[in-house]
């Protein structure tokens, strides 16, 4: 084997005319029969270190996958290079079964040279017992990181994998994984039984990805259509935590002329299959995903990889971040945080265990420390994965574009390392800021610390200097944050040097993010109320209102005259856009309304807001089709809300939106069963003749002899009968 020239079998089997990294020195250890371990990143080459030497070793290697997408992807792939289908197979439960006898018939003749299987197959006593009859060239358990509580994707099935290689019969193992930490390392190695397996460990480093922590408020939505919309035609993917998220946020993109669709592990498996090949074959620009999506996904061209939230570690944000320019290109990574969005997924944990409600504290607290610094985001990714980074600058990353000024932070940091000493090293980043301010909480007196010397070395500075500090000295190399023990903070040799010698130590304060949230309101936005045309509309409102005989404001609401007088839509598709403009009202109404906002602006040189108002897509919109359908059969309006767990008032308040939004709902049939004719006729006359429809002015004016409820109906009647 060590002569074979694998160059030469690259460019025959694979069409490639050289390695990449470390490819070859992998393969040739595999071959050797060595147990391997793969450190690499996404687009490094992960695959091709077992799919080549399986096709030139005797025997099937047997590779464990988490994800069917990633076996059918990778198995075509094979076949597609191979001259006879059969090289390649998969065996999982998705199957009949003789699609598993062909395959259990084709790597029985030797003909298959790679069998992928997911660890639940591996594991059924069936498979078990026919493997035992098969010549195993290798094992190679990919997204190996599975196997540790402490990666980022954790399955318990994983951890069965080597009682199971022991049962099926010994033979060489290759683990891989695109993201692992020092820990998550170890734990691999030692689940998978290769503690002495050649490592080969690739830089971490993604010179073309652009990173970036945006706050995260209420106008997340717009910022993101916003930022699609200014990379027309690229593919991306924005990678959201709920399933309901992801469905919701899909809705809205395409609402608003993005090409995207959802993408969880609740849809079907046929419609998850057409979402990725539509994707692949660039029919659909934008997938909304969790992050069951990507994993199998070899698309080289996805130009930008959005998190909706804050993922629960760092490894994860690494890994979906790293489906970004596989192929060397732009590839921007925009991450949305909110400390909200943390103390959330911290909630989540509470029924787990206590061990591993450590771990995933742990994990979110250095998330936290990645989006709140203003340190280089490169540096701090590599340094969390054990690779320093020495570059002052990256010049690609928002806090390197857009550097906050250094400050001498000399005396915080000896405060800090002299207090890491004192309290001997075996306490995490909160108790260390504790003990520095002098707060005698009851975990410090309880170990006698607050008697300490250094106890409230830093007593009266700000509080948001102790972070920063203790991150730029653990990226420095002056203290270890120790993560087998969950984070406890230890002096390094350079730091004890730098106490003996203090040199000159400079910081950045932490990102504020603000967790106000931005109003949507066109004067929060910064536009303005314009109140010559404001005038100007209210008197036109007032003659459509005479000629249609209805009072004003059945034609618009004073809100949407105000929207209108500010946002300038002169179609009648933007006045659609508008709050209070459904498509009935805009077609009822509307011309005239913009032909006069389209004069005003040509008059007076007025240049409008390019996005008017983003189109929204109603949250409850199954809930509204199941009202008016349910309207439209008849069903006593009080069934209708019992059926959807509401209380009456709650079910009027979304009928309600639904008339004032400008569908029509014929409620007669319930008001001849409930209300007196002549009750009905008193409130819709007063309607009629009303200037304004609230409820609470109703309720004045009407009197006592009127119930609330009644009051809605009518209106409810009035308006789907005269406004809509």
């Amino acid at each position: 084997m060590e002569t074979l020239n694998l160059t030469e079998k690259l460019k025959q089997l694979f069409g490639f005319d050289k390695f990449k990294g470390d490819q070859e020195k992998i393969i040739r250890n595999l071959l050797a029969g060595n147990d391997t371990f793969v450190l690499m990143p996404t687009g490094g080459g992960k695959s091709l270190c077992y799919q080549l030497p399986s096709l030139l070793m005797e025997g099937t290697a047997i590779v464990i996958s988490p994800l069917i997408a990633l076996m059918k992807n990778q198995v075509d792939v094979i076949n597609g290079i191979s001259e006879s289908d059969g090289v390649a197979h998969c065996l999982n439960s998705s199957m009949n079964k003789s699609a598993i006898d062909k395959v259990k018939n084709d790597v029985l003749s030797g003909k298959t040279k790679l069998l992928y299987m997911a660890p639940e197959s591996l594991t059924k006593d069936e498979y078990v017992a026919f493997l035992r009859q098969v010549k195993i060239s290798f094992y190679a358990i990919d997204e190996a990181h599975c196997i540790s509580e402490w990666g980022h994707d954790f399955r318990p099935e994983y951890r069965r994998i080597r009682p199971i290689i022991n049962d099926i019969g010994k033979s060489p193992v290759i683990a891989l994984t695109a993201t692992a930490t020092d820990k998550v390392r170890m734990d691999i190695k030692k689940n998978l039984g290769i503690p002495d397996a050649t490592e080969f460990r690739s830089s971490f480093n993604r010179p073309n990805l652009y990173y970036e922590v945006r706050p995260k408020t209420n106008q997340i939505d717009k910022q993101i259509i916003r930022f699609i919309k200014q990379n027309p035609g690229k593919s991306g993917i924005v990678y959201c935590l709920s399933r309901k998220k992801v469905e919701e946020l899909a809705a809205v993109l395409c609402a608003n002329d993005i090409k995207a669709a959802p993408y969880h592990a609740g849809l079907d498996t046929p419609v998850r299959n057409q979402t990725q090949d539509e994707f692949l074959m660039e029919d659909i620009d934008v997938i909304v995903a969790t992050i069951a999506f990507g994993m199998g996904i070899d698309k080289p061209d996805v130009r930008f990889v959005i998190h909706y939230d804050i993922p629960k570690s760092l490894e994860g944000y690494y890994q979906e971040t790293g489906r970004a320019g596989r192929d060397g290109g732009e590839g921007k990574c925009i991450a949305f945080y909110s400390h909200k969005d943390l103390q959330k997924l911290e909630k989540f944990m509470a029924d787990k265990q206590v061990a591993e409600q450590d771990i995933g504290r742990h994990l979110l607290q250095e998330t936290e420390a990645y989006a709140e610094s203003s340190l280089c985001r490169r540096k701090l990714l590599l340094n969390y994965f054990g690779e320093t980074y020495t570059e002052e600058n990256c010049h690609n990353c928002d806090n390197c574009l857009h550097p906050k000024e250094k400050f001498e932070a000399t005396e915080e940091l000896k405060c800090i390392l002299e207090s890491v000493v004192a309290i001997k090293e075996n306490f995490r980043t909160q108790y260390l800021i504790d003990f520095v301010k002098g707060r005698a909480t009851d975990d410090i007196t309880s170990h006698k610390h607050h008697q300490l010397e250094a106890f409230g070395c830093g007593e009266g500075k700000r509080d948001k200097l102790w972070n920063p500090v203790i991150r730029y000295a653990i990226v420095e190399g002056l203290l270890r944050k120790e993560v087998e023990d969950y984070g406890t903070l230890k002096i390094t040799a350079a730091g004890k040097k730098w106490l003996k010698n203090p040199q000159p130590f400079f910081i950045t304060e932490d990102n504020e993010f603000s967790e106000e949230e931005e109003d949507d309101t066109p004067a929060a936005k910064g536009a303005v109320l314009d109140p010559e045309l404001f005038a100007v509309l209210k008197s036109l409102r007032k003659d459509v209102a005479k000629k249609h005989n209805v009072p004003p404001y059945v034609v618009f609401q004073d809100m949407s005259l105000e929207q209108m007088a500010t946002m300038y839509p002169v179609t009648l598709t933007e006045l659609q856009n508008i709050q209070g403009v459904g498509q009935g009202k805009a077609k009822r109404y509307g011309q005239e309304f913009c032909d006069v906002i389209k004069k005003h602006c040509e008059e007076n040189d007025i240049i409008r807001p390019e996005d008017v108002r983003v189109k929204t897509v109603a949250k409850n919109s199954l809930k509204k089709v199941k009202i008016i359908q349910s309207i439209d059969k008849g069903m006593p309006l009080d069934d209708i809300a019992e059926s959807l767990n509401m209380d009456f008032g709650e079910f009027l308040t979304e009928v309600e939106r639904i008339v004032d939004s400008g569908t029509k709902l014929n409620i007669n049939y319930f008001l001849e069963e409930v209300m007196d004719e002549d009750v009905v006729d008193d409130i819709y006359e007063y309607f009629r003749e009303s200037e304004t429809d609230k409820i609470s002015v109703a309720l004045e004016e009407l009197g006592d002899d009127y119930e609330e409820d009644e009051i809605r109906l009518v209106r409810i009647k009035f308006l789907s009968e005269l406004a809509n």
